[in-house]
Order: C-alpha cells, then structure tokens, then sequence
C-alpha cells in the first residue's frame, strides 16, 4: 500500500487499499488500521483542509482501529 505524506499536527501518512477497504494511518502515536472504510473517507482525509481535525471526527471516533505498530 502505498503510504502518502500528511502535513498535519499528529498525522504523519495515510494509505488506503480500495479492493479491501483498509486505510492505515500512521501517527506520532503509532499506526492504525481501520477496516471496512469507503474511498470517500479517504478521499476527504486527503484533501481537507484540517487532516488533523477530520481524523479525530470521522475516522477515529466512527470506526474502530487496529494499531500495527
């Protein structure tokens, strides 16, 4: 999966595996895995102007992750 570079505060990178729905995001804290996530949510994760704020409201508090390291 091919990880792409976020600028923002805690979020270091984010991939997403579209045929199995799997984005990985790699924080300052370690790197998560969440399943079962539409390409829009990785779509948005990767565009909006606030990365940082967007990860905390819809994506870490709506799907549940499974850090890898």
């Amino acid at each position: 999966m091919e990880m792409k570079r976020l600028n923002a505060t805690g979020l270091r990178a984010a991939g997403y595996d579209e045929r199995d729905r799997k984005l990985v995001v790699e924080t300052t804290a370690g790197t998560y895995e969440y399943a079962n996530v539409a390409p829009e949510v990785y779509r948005r994760l990767m565009t909006s102007p606030s990365p940082a704020s967007y990860y905390r409201e819809s994506i870490e508090d709506e799907f549940t992750g499974r850090k890898l390291r």
